[in-house]
């Protein structure tokens, strides 16, 4: 066990002395969060360059540290969406998370209310809802945020067939949908002006 009160990290948990006070138990604890909320944006970032710099060898790359794509998109996702300039210190990645889909104004802002607010990210999310829902109806938004939940095969094939296709994943899906829509409802048409038969 660790000698003189400190905490030991191992890779398969943390050797805490018998005994340690709570001010020590307290700065292990805020040490332990700094570097759990480093590392998404750490492996977000390794993804990113992986992605830009190998395409065609990043997965692999992925597979020998161990690690699931499935895990990491999301950490890729929102460090795309923020450079590292706007990263703010004092928030958590699920701050940035929080609010990555929004416009870089609206980022921003929320970023800079939560920052003054000393918000959680929960606090950041229920005001974020609360506007959403005091926002005029009527209007369709310009740009709508879902989830889509697809199975990781499924996902490994498309960005496969993106990647080969020379263009961004994101941007296949939509032209892919795209098109896939336009066929649909052009026969949908077809298919309504055509005669009935016999008549």
């Amino acid at each position: 066990m660790p000698q003189g009160g400190e905490v030991l990290t191992t890779r398969v948990g943390l050797q805490i002395p018998a005994g340690l006070n709570f001010d020590t138990w307290e700065r292990a604890g805020r040490t332990l969060a700094g570097i759990v909320d480093s590392s998404a944006w750490w492996l977000g970032d390794w993804l990113v360059y992986g992605k830009d710099n190998y395409a065609d060898r990043y997965e692999r790359g992925i597979r020998a540290a161990g690690l699931k794509y499935q895990t990491l998109r999301n950490y890729a996702w929102v460090s795309r969406r923020f450079e590292f300039g706007r990263r703010r210190s004092r928030l958590s990645f699920q701050h940035h998370a929080e609010v990555a889909s929004l416009t870089v104004d609206q980022q921003e802002c929320w970023l800079d209310s939560a920052e003054q607010g000393n918000w959680t990210t929960k606090q950041l999310r229920s005001a974020i809802q609360r506007a959403r829902e005091n926002e005029p109806s009527g209007k369709e938004p310009s740009h709508v945020t879902r989830r889509l939940e697809v199975p990781d095969n499924r996902f490994r094939r498309w960005h496969k067939a993106a990647e080969r296709s020379g263009i961004d994943f994101e941007k296949w899906v939509t032209t892919t949908l795209d098109h896939a829509a336009e066929r649909t409802l052009e026969d949908l048409k077809a298919l309504a002006d055509r005669p009935e038969a016999g008549v």
